[in-house]
């Protein structure tokens, strides 16, 4: 591996040999706050335009054509941006404690204001798709002083959006308007028409930005209820930066294709500040990123017109993407493939490798952990399932937590239990103090969610999100094997597995399937081949239903909570189905609810001199041999 690296003056000892654990071990003994001098991810950027400074930093596509120019963005241009961005917004008041949230689809501006803010304030970075309460409940819960917004736009409804949330903000004082002209007497400003006005050299605040401070709020978990705003010091999100650098071994000008959103974790800071911040070119995957259909069919032609070095998105996206061609196309520049967010399924992992020539690294991490805390180590032996080990001064354990979530045990080598992480990128709480209640096994140590074991070598193996466990009348059963026989399948593009409401069981397993385009198969086929490949009786679904499209959260992972909730509903269909030989029409949904967590609505309709009491009872007694609240409405 090479030393005396440009980037020596970011990673310290540029690119180490970390071949097995004992090698880290000697790495880390010095401290991670003497071995990074960098404090804030604006002097990281800073660190990665002064190694071309006049060589591309941002290349952006707007229809993902690997044939279209693409607007470019020297390193010299972009910092100046960044820079104009931060001293535009301290010009507008915002001082480091201040909160700037944005909500804008993939453009070069959008990453101005990420670390423009940063640089100025604190930054908060919003899902446009979200409804207006819930994104005014979120800026509420920030505080937001400014909000940086797309706008009007034909397709989008973000201005819209926008406007609406204006008038439930209390704290919020001005707009920036990306794309638009702006209207300075109404309070809203064109970002555009504002920012070359401003210094490109240095900061006007002359701030002078500490690790310990404040960098941004990313909103994360369910979409209901007090909002979830994870808190990033400018530490975090550095040591997140400086981790993939050095496990990817990344070289100045080496290309990355970037289709996350920016208010994710992986698109802002592992796709978003880590090439950034090392010299590396990104290539925006147009404004919707991997949700662009052209993006997704053009995957690798894009590639070998870039020439990125690494192949890396959500799982669902490199199952979308062995559908493209790329028969005849020269991917000899990628030197790895890689995925995260939730478990690769492994016979996609062996199709990426097949394609790509190279070997996909898995990683694991978490809005708490910055992002990557684990992932495969490409100097060793890779085992496809596994997310590796622990990145440099990061930690892990798995440990065993009693009724009341406290910690009783670390496990046993393979043992499953919750795992739990430590180390630079792992954040400090929560906004909100009844969501730290629980967030932590020990001092120090976030408990993920999620279940997963460590084998003899210390890798780890996530066996399922805890509440994805599905559980059979006292029978663990864990459904990603389950998906991974499926995935096997030639038909199958997308599998689900999860637990379907019993009376007896309390759950069975069922399964979810989203077919490849032109593929037939039936769910009878699709059963069968489980059954004779799933060695635990109980596992084997009982049912398996065809979706298309399968729904997908925007970052690209199955969200499995709608799937649990069309599971039930179909159970209670079918249970109150014997309600219309009374001449009552029942209809059932399942969703989720901010105090119960899922509830079903039950809506009867029948005619005006029903006994709606007598009905009700009866709804009541059919329900009561399930955990799922209900309730009954007449229409």
């Amino acid at each position: 591996m090479s030393h005396g690296h440009p980037l020596d003056r970011y990673i310290g000892d540029a690119y180490p040999d970390l071949e097995d654990p004992r090698a880290v071990a000697a790495f880390e003994r010095i401290p991670y706050d003497e071995r990074i001098a960098v404090q804030s991810t604006y002097e990281a950027l800073r660190v990665g335009a002064s190694l071309a400074p006049d060589e591309p930093a941002i290349h952006f596509l707007l229809r993902g054509e690997p044939e279209e120019e693409p607007l470019t963005l020297t390193y010299r241009q972009y910092l100046g941006r960044v820079s104009q961005t931060a001293n535009l917004l301290h010009d507008m008041g915002v001082g480091p404690r201040d909160v700037v949230s944005f909500m804008l689809p993939l453009l070069p501006q959008s990453y101005m204001v990420l670390f423009g803010a940063e640089a100025a304030g604190i930054v908060n970075p919003v899902n446009p798709m979200l409804e207006v309460g819930q994104i005014a409940e979120i800026l509420k819960a920030a505080g937001t002083k400014v909000l940086v917004t797309l706008g009007p736009m034909p397709g989008t409804e973000i201005w819209d959006k926008s406007q609406q949330v204006r008038r439930l903000v209390p704290s919020l004082e001005r707009v920036l308007q990306v794309l638009g002209p702006g209207d300075e007497r109404d309070g809203v400003y064109s970002f555009d028409a504002l920012v070359d006005r401003y210094p490109a050299e240095v900061l006007t605040s002359k701030r002078q930005i500490e690790g310990r401070e404040l960098a941004a709020y990313f909103h994360t978990g369910g979409t209901t209820g007090l909002p979830k705003l994870v808190r990033h010091s400018h530490k975090n999100e550095v040591s997140q930066a400086w981790g993939v650098t050095l496990m990817f071994q990344s070289q100045p000008q080496s290309a990355i294709l970037c289709g996350l959103p920016l208010f994710h974790v992986g698109g802002a800071l592992t796709q978003g500040l880590a090439p950034l911040s090392s010299g590396q070119r990104l290539v925006i995957l147009t404004p919707t990123g991997y949700r662009n259909p052209a993006v997704i069919r053009n995957y690798w032609r894009l590639v070998e017109r870039y020439r990125a070095a690494v192949v890396g998105a959500v799982p669902t996206v490199l199952a979308a993407v062995l559908n493209a061609p790329h028969d005849g196309v020269d991917l000899s520049s990628v030197r790895y493939a890689s995925g995260g967010g939730s478990a690769i399924p492994v016979e996609v992992g062996k199709a990426i490798e097949a394609i790509t020539g190279t070997r996909v690294l898995e990683v694991y991490g978490m809005t708490e952990t910055s992002s990557v805390h684990t992932m495969s180590y490409a100097w060793r032996e890779v085992r496809l399932g596994s997310v590796g080990h622990p990145l440099p001064y990061a930690k892990v354990r798995v440990v065993k937590l009693d009724g009341e979530g406290r910690y009783e045990r670390d496990c046993a080598v393979d043992e499953i239990g919750v795992v739990a992480m430590s180390g630079p990128g792992v954040f400090a709480g929560y906004m909100s103090d009844q969501h730290n209640r629980g967030a932590w096994v020990e001092e120090g140590w976030v408990n993920s969610g999620d279940l997963g074991r460590l084998d003899g070598d210390g890798y780890l193996w996530i066996t399922g999100r805890a509440k994805d466990l599905i559980i059979r009348g006292g029978h663990n059963i864990d459904p990603l094997p389950v998906e991974e026989i499926l995935y096997q399948h030639p038909a199958v593009e997308l599998a689900a597995v999860v637990g379907q409401p019993d009376p007896y069981a309390g759950e069975l397993p069922v399964a979810y399937v989203q077919l490849k385009p032109g593929r037939q198969a039936d769910a009878s086929e699709l059963l069968r081949f489980v059954r004779e490949r799933t060695p635990e009786r109980a596992a084997v679904p009982v049912n398996l239903y065809p979706i298309h499209p399968m729904p997908l959260t925007l970052v690209g992972k199955v969200f499995k909570p709608e799937l649990r909730w069309d599971a039930a509903r179909r159970v209670f269909a079918s249970l109150l189905a014997p309600l219309r030989d009374a001449g009552v029409e029942p209809e059932v949904q399942v969703a989720a609810d901010p105090v119960h967590g899922t509830v079903a609505r039950v809506a009867l309709k029948g005619p005006p001199d029903i006994d709606r009491a007598a009905l009700e009872h009866q709804v009541t007694r059919l329900f009561a041999p399930f955990v799922i609240r209900h309730r009954v409405e007449w229409s």
